[in-house]
């Protein structure tokens, strides 16, 4: 689980957007993918968090031997507990996918892919915490938990910006959503869609998103 591609998606998705950030945070920064995709583009602290002892030592790894070590720091632990420096400007989060389905049995596996120790309500109850006044925060959710996270987030007293709906080919259904939501109201909200592949390879969109970080592109 350490690279997926609706994973590399959200980052560079959000990479585009972080040159004007000067804070950033990763909650449940995983294995580091989304901080180093953004580290490319930005000068911005990040900041990221993994409660997984298992893979902080990885993300601790990953993040001293890259070029962007200098301009990332990571706490292990648990996000609805951790007392942060200061708040963000803006917060992205790949994060547990599943609320009540069935799950592996796998400890690891279900921590990163169930909310077994994070729900939604409160992942963004968190995010409520720690965001600037003038911040935005992007997620990563299954297509079928879109409308979920804008009842959650509109009470907290978010507003939703963009949204990018993905899915595997032109053939397929949408799979997986990426939301981006700021304090500030937009009385227009954009909405973008991907798809990954089209016969048997990678759509132009894909390859022009993903162009500065798949070596084989």
């Amino acid at each position: 689980m350490k690279v997926c591609t609706d994973a590399c998606i959200l980052g560079a998705w959000f990479a585009r957007k972080v040159p004007n950030y000067a804070t950033i945070l990763d909650i449940g920064a995983g294995t580091g993918l989304q901080m180093l995709m953004l580290a490319q583009q930005t000068k911005a602290r990040i900041h990221g968090i993994e409660i997984d002892l298992d893979a902080f030592r990885q993300l601790k790894d990953n993040v001293d031997h890259s070029p962007w070590k200098s301009s990332i720091t990571i706490f292990p632990g648990d996000v609805r507990r951790y007392q942060f420096p200061h708040s963000y400007d803006f917060i992205i989060s790949n994060p547990p996918f599943f609320e009540g389905d069935l799950v592996s049995g796998n400890a690891g596996k279900d921590a990163a892919k169930h909310s077994t120790t994070l729900s939604l309500q409160q992942l963004l109850e968190t995010i409520d915490q720690w965001l600037s006044d003038s911040g935005s925060f992007g997620l990563l959710l299954p297509f079928h938990r879109l409308q979920e996270v804008k009842e959650i987030a509109v009470p907290l007293g978010f507003h939703l910006h963009e949204t990018l709906l993905v899915q595997q080919t032109t053939t397929h259904n949408w799979f997986r959503a990426i939301v981006q939501f700021s304090r500030t109201p937009d009385p227009s909200p954009t909405e973008h869609t991907l798809s990954i592949k089209v016969d048997g390879d990678y759509t132009p969109e894909f390859r022009e998103l993903l162009k500065d970080y798949y070596l084989a592109f």
